[in-house]
């Protein structure tokens, strides 16, 4: 359809957490569909599969779209290679963003220049939502890795992240995660 605005918003999810669900809620109201594209970044070690991280988002974009029908409808997707040919396969207007800090914009900017430069593909940045500007999917790994009490994060990720964390304690990365925190095994 000419003059629709398809936005993309990539990440790897691992996992997906209430901030992200914020930025796909409000970003209904301004796109005219929102594709959350489920990639892997190598920098990063993931938890949870493509498939795994996919399902989750679908579940839980689905639970949000009952709930706003009005909005914009979302899709999940798998994606691997660059976030600019994805986007463009998928004739997106622009890539959608959150920003939770300076340090998040201080990055974002230079990957939207980039984007910009390489694609011609915009960027919309959304400001985290005050509630959710501290958390991070690295952060819910963390805690989950220490063996919290899962109920800690029922105001950072919605039950169906928390039953699949407590399904993840025994995964190499959160043992990991757990020994680098361990006291015993700092440096003296």
């Amino acid at each position: 359809m000419p003059g629709r605005h398809v936005a993309i918003y990539p990440g790897s999810f691992d996992p997906i957490t209430f901030g992200h669900l914020d930025v796909i809620r409000r970003g209904r109201t301004l796109f005219d569909e929102i594709v959350v594209a489920v990639g892997h970044n190598p920098s990063k070690p993931q938890l949870f599969s493509a498939e795994e991280r996919s399902g989750m988002a679908q579940t839980l974009v689905d639970e949000l779209c009952r709930e706003e029908p009005q909005h914009a409808p979302v899709r999940v997707e798998v994606f691997t290679g660059l976030t600019v040919d994805f986007a463009k396969a998928n004739g997106a207007a622009a890539l959608l963003r959150g920003v939770r800090n300076l340090s998040d914009l201080q990055y974002e900017v230079q990957q939207a220049v980039t984007n910009r430069q390489l694609a011609g593909l915009e960027t919309a940045f959304m400001v985290a939502g005050e509630s959710f500007a501290y958390i991070s999917s690295s952060l819910i790994k963390q805690i989950a890795a220490l063996g919290k009490d899962p109920d800690v994060l029922r105001s950072m990720v919605p039950q169906l992240v928390i039953d699949a964390l407590v399904s993840k304690r025994e995964h190499p990365l959160l043992i990991r995660l757990k020994a680098d925190h361990d006291p015993a095994n700092a440096e003296n």
